[in-house]
């Protein structure tokens, strides 16, 4: 897959509404896009999306329907790393420690222990 940094950020809002729905014609994503462009615009978006290889396409009657080429999971663990590498310096710590400052971040009693519970798994596993 390439890059998060190869998307411009329309690229990235079809993708998102793209994994959103899991497959889409061009007509879906358009009526979620904000402020959406023409039709053409749109089409012209998702043949770009195909020609990087972050979507798929297959013919359903006169329509296309677009699916992307790699799972939500794999493409966040990919913009994962981007942000990790790129704002961090490459330290997960550093994100974590970012993401738990959030105001918004008001973990449960639940998520802290599943968090806990993840990172002993990883101590467990080297990783």
């Amino acid at each position: 897959m390439s890059e998060v940094l190869q998307l411009s950020r329309r690229e990235r809002e079809v993708m998102d509404i793209v994994h959103e729905l899991g497959a889409a014609t061009s007509a879906q994503i358009r009526t979620r896009m904000a402020e959406p462009p023409t039709d053409s615009a749109v089409r012209s978006v998702l043949r770009i999306l195909l020609k990087k290889g972050h979507l798929s396409s297959r013919k359903d009657g006169v329509r296309y329907v677009y699916s992307p080429s790699v799972s939500a999971s794999q493409a966040r663990r990919s913009a994962m790393r981007h942000v990790v590498r790129t704002f961090f310096g490459g330290s997960v710590e550093g994100a974590v420690v970012t993401l738990l400052d959030l105001d918004s971040a008001g973990l449960t009693l639940e998520e802290r222990m599943r968090l806990r519970a993840l990172i002993d798994q990883a101590s467990r596993e080297g990783r």
